[in-house]
């Protein structure tokens, strides 16, 4: 394009003038009518259809359900927050606890068979769990590397929307952010798909019932 049709092109558009936009809609903010029974089972619905394995627990409960979990497996890397009795529960049955702090190097993570972290949110339209990198859900390379991922997530965490989620993350929006929609697939050109390309392989969700 010459220099003289830009030029026409930007004098039509200026003398155009200012065109004011439409008003964008934003009822989506409002969230759902549904209960929080409803969100919390479209949240599992939508984990199962991304082939996460998930699992509930109480209070009580939570630290059986968390060796439950880890049946299968003989290290674990935690985040350093972790409350003590998640941390027992971890070690049980002679598993390797290793704790990310000082920072594991990524060998030491890739040795290592699963991970377990707590959540900052989930939103149950898209299955989506978000982690903020506090200290019990750790650094982001420790939620990529390991093979499984055990996550939990409160009840109380979970939305219905993505807007609704994201407004408790804005809350503190120097947080590097984690989103994680069900285990790490990829698939080549022939629609093959292959796991664990861009992070764990196997993504396991222990909802807790925080108000029990």
């Amino acid at each position: 394009m010459s220099d003289a049709a830009k030029a026409e092109i930007l004098n039509r558009i200026r003398a155009a003038g200012p065109i004011s936009a439409p008003a964008i809609p934003r009822d989506y903010r409002m969230g759902t009518t549904a209960t929080r029974d409803e969100v919390i089972a479209e949240m599992e619905q939508a984990l199962i259809d991304y082939t996460a394995t998930v699992a509930h627990a109480t209070g009580a409960t939570l630290p059986q359900v968390i060796a439950e979990q880890l049946s299968d497996k003989t290290t674990v890397v935690i985040p350093p927050g972790l409350p003590q009795n998640w941390v027992d529960a971890i070690g049980a049955d002679g598993r390797e606890v290793r704790v990310d702090d000082p920072p594991l190097s990524k060998d030491t993570l890739d040795k290592t068979e699963a991970v377990v972290t707590g959540a900052r949110a989930g939103v149950s339209l898209s299955g989506t769990i978000m982690l903020d990198s506090e200290p019990d859900q750790g650094r982001r390379a420790i939620t990529l590397v390991p093979d499984c991922h055990v996550i939990v997530l409160a009840a109380s965490s979970i939305y219905a929307t993505v807007p609704e989620a994201v407004e408790v993350l804005s809350a503190h929006p120097e947080r590097p952010t984690t989103w994680i929609a069900g285990p790490s697939a990829t698939s080549d050109i022939e629609l093959v798909r292959v796991d664990g390309v861009h992070g764990p392989r196997t993504l396991r969700v222990i909802i807790v019932d925080d108000a029990s």
